[in-house]
């Protein structure tokens, strides 16, 4: 069983996220920590789904998928996005309104997972049970429950993925690769980049993996609200100061497909090669890149299995039983363990794509 998947929750700043490290043991560890029992409530009841910024495809498919999941399931459904500026500003007046309304259940994607606290708690005074959806909600015991897919899987897979295809193209070592990793406000981002790394540190340490700017810290690799433009413009800076002569890029750890694109079109504008580029959230234009033999892998996390697992939880509250979960030792926030229900992640490469979106009336027609 891995060990520690916290670390640093304690340390100050931003970079204060959830972690899958070995480096520390005891926070992966703890007894278990269930919700209080629920007596249920109306049917017919406020359910509050409170979003990020629409920052991605999965985020905007999941309002939509909640508005007609909870509705279908006879719920009132008000889901929230936080704006593009002020998000956890917005989000903060989004959860207390939502309190104030009478929801009985609220369910959250973190703009910021460590800015939270204060909204959980006037939730769980009001009588409201708390699901963090994605992201975990930091430092706080009034999270009642955890639903996501297993992100440090994720980075697992992509360092895989990275190193499979680098060894496609070049069978021997040493390559050289950049890293990225997403930004430092959501606690997802350091379990994703410490899930690769536990793949790929050890060929680093070895010398089988240079990497080729020598910026293998999160601090230099973050990519701050994981946008494009940000991205490309450290990827256009790795190019001039360290692939400006002989050295060859074999690779790119890129968290998301966002980031990969990104990563993608600065090499191609400096007309080099396009090295092996992981991805996440099998996002349409990604897709098509794969396809096209340019980005090499992405991660599906299907949304719609996602939101109907949360939907599921809703109902189970609603009839006053206990949710399903499948894991009660592994996400310590910082002040309890969280009680999560984990979906699998899939790696999907051109190899694969036919039948890993085989079920998928977007994604499918992509792979033909």
């Amino acid at each position: 069983m891995r060990t520690s998947i916290i670390r640093g929750i304690a340390a100050a700043g931003a970079v204060a996220l959830l972690t899958l490290g070995t480096a520390c043991s005891n926070e992966r560890e703890g007894s278990d920590s269930g919700s209080s029992d629920t007596k249920g409530f109306a049917k017919d009841s406020l359910v509050g789904v409170a979003l990020p910024a629409k920052t991605s495809e999965n985020w905007v498919l999941a309002g939509d998928l909640f508005t007609d999941g909870l509705k279908e399931a006879g719920f009132k459904a008000d889901v929230q996005y936080a704006g593009a500026s002020t998000t956890v500003a917005d989000q903060q007046a989004q959860i207390s309104s939502m309190v104030t309304k009478g929801a009985k259940v609220i369910v959250i994607g973190a703009t910021d997972a460590s800015q939270l606290s204060t909204q959980v708690a006037q939730a769980k005074e009001a009588g409201a049970t708390v699901i963090a959806y994605d992201r975990l909600i930091t430092n706080t015991p009034d999270v009642d429950y955890y639903i996501a897919f297993d992100n440090f899987k994720v980075g697992q897979l992509q360092g895989e993925a990275l190193l499979n295809g680098m060894k496609a193209k070049k069978p021997k070592g040493p390559w050289t690769i950049e890293l990225f990793s997403g930004s430092p406000d959501d606690n997802n981002s350091k379990v994703f980049f410490d899930g690769a790394m536990e793949v790929l540190k050890p060929l680093i340490d070895k010398g089988d993996i240079v990497v080729g700017s020598g910026q293998k810290n999160i601090k230099q690799t973050a990519i701050q609200g994981w946008k494009a433009e940000v991205a490309q413009q450290r990827m256009d800076g790795l190019l001039t100061s360290t692939y400006n002569g002989a050295t060859k890029l074999d690779g790119v750890l890129s968290p998301n497909d966002t980031l990969a694109r990104a990563v993608i079109t600065s090499v191609k504008s400096a007309g080099k090669p396009v090295p092996v580029v992981t991805g996440q959230d099998s996002e349409v234009e990604s897709v098509k890149s794969i396809m096209a033999g340019e980005q090499y892998s992405t991660i599906n996390k299907d949304t719609r299995k996602l939101v109907a697992e949360t939907v599921n939880m809703v109902k189970s509250l609603q009839k006053g039983d206990k949710p399903e979960i499948n894991d009660t030792k592994s996400y310590n926030n910082g002040s309890k363990v969280v009680p999560a229900y984990l979906l699998p992640p899939v790696i999907v490469t051109k190899e694969n794509a036919v039948e890993a979106y085989a079920n998928d009336p977007k994604l499918a027609p992509l792979t033909k």
